[in-house]
This record gives structure tokens, sequence and C-alpha cells, in this order.
């Protein structure tokens, strides 16, 4: 099952991946084996883009900066694929014995068919429940990669869907 969730347009930047890293943490809180890896930004001021951090759950190794500095005026993608895919290569082992995948979104390169989309299929296809967010502009595509895996959850509830897979277990 894939808990999938949308912010509304006036969320502030970075909120989705602050709510996905709070629900990570209550939930290990709550003795849940919780894999994959949580988007943490760095806010460096009005005048520049954020730095983007990827931390692997369960990992010892440092974080991982995704984010590139093209340098000032530049407008381009900031994001360093190869970073990111060294994040989902180091999260992969860590799905063995988790209760519930988190991944910091299905975004551009999920739908083209990189990032973490594999990794979300593997987790898919173990039987793991993942929770991710979604932005709007990606919805068709991660709708037509999940099809009726997906559930669509208000952010407010996801903890409570997240601990129902485990008393539905019970």
């Amino acid at each position: 099952m894939l808990a999938w969730f949308t912010m509304t347009k006036d969320a502030p930047p970075g909120h989705a991946d602050r709510l996905i890293e709070d629900l990570a943490r209550d939930l290990q809180a709550r003795g849940l084996r919780v894999a994959g890896a949580v988007q943490r930004n760095h806010d460096l001021g009005p005048d520049c883009a954020c730095d983007m951090d990827m931390i692997v759950l369960g990992d010892t190794g440092m974080p991982i900066r995704i984010s590139q500095s093209l340098g000032p005026g530049a407008s381009g993608c900031r994001l360093d694929t190869g970073a990111l895919e060294q994040a989902v290569a180091r999260t992969a082992p860590h799905l063995a014995g988790a209760d519930l995948v988190v991944v910091p979104k299905f975004g551009r390169q999920e739908a083209m068919g990189r990032g973490f989309r594999s990794l979300i299929g593997d987790a898919a296809g173990a039987g793991l429940p993942v929770v991710l967010y979604v932005p709007r502009q990606q919805r068709d595509q991660f709708l037509d990669f999940a099809g009726d895996l997906a559930v669509e959850v208000a952010p407010a509830d996801l903890t409570g869907w997240c601990l129902a897979r485990f008393a539905d277990a019970s």
C-alpha cells in the first residue's frame, strides 16, 4: 500500500519534508521500525536557494547533500542526481526488517523512472506500507506508477493510517 499526500498551494516551502521527518520520528518513538529517507532543507536566507540534505534512516553515515550550488543568479535545477542515487543506494539495505517505509517524495526524478522509484516499488512489492509526498505536478505519473496500491491520505491523518496498518495485522 502506498499512502500519498499532497500539500495545499499555500503550504510553506519544505513543509512536506518536515511532515515526513516528524512522522518518521513519531513512529520510531512508538516502536515501529521505519526505513527510508527524509529530506532536510537548510534556509540560507531570502536571496539564496536552500541547501538540501538527505538523511537515510537507520544509517550511521553522514547526511548526503543532494543540492548543488550553481552560483548567484542561476536558475537551473539544483538537484545533484548522483547524490540522490547515492541516497537511494544507502537506503535500500534498510528495507529488510522494516515495518514501514517513508520516502520524501515522488518528484520529477521518480516520474522519469529514477530516484526512489525502484525502491518504492521494491518496498510495495515486499508488502511494506510506504508513505510519501506527491507534488501536484507529478500526481498523474505517480498514479500511473502506483495503480490500485495508491491511497491518498490527508496529512493530518498519516499517523493514524500508519498505525492502522499494524492494528490490522494484530
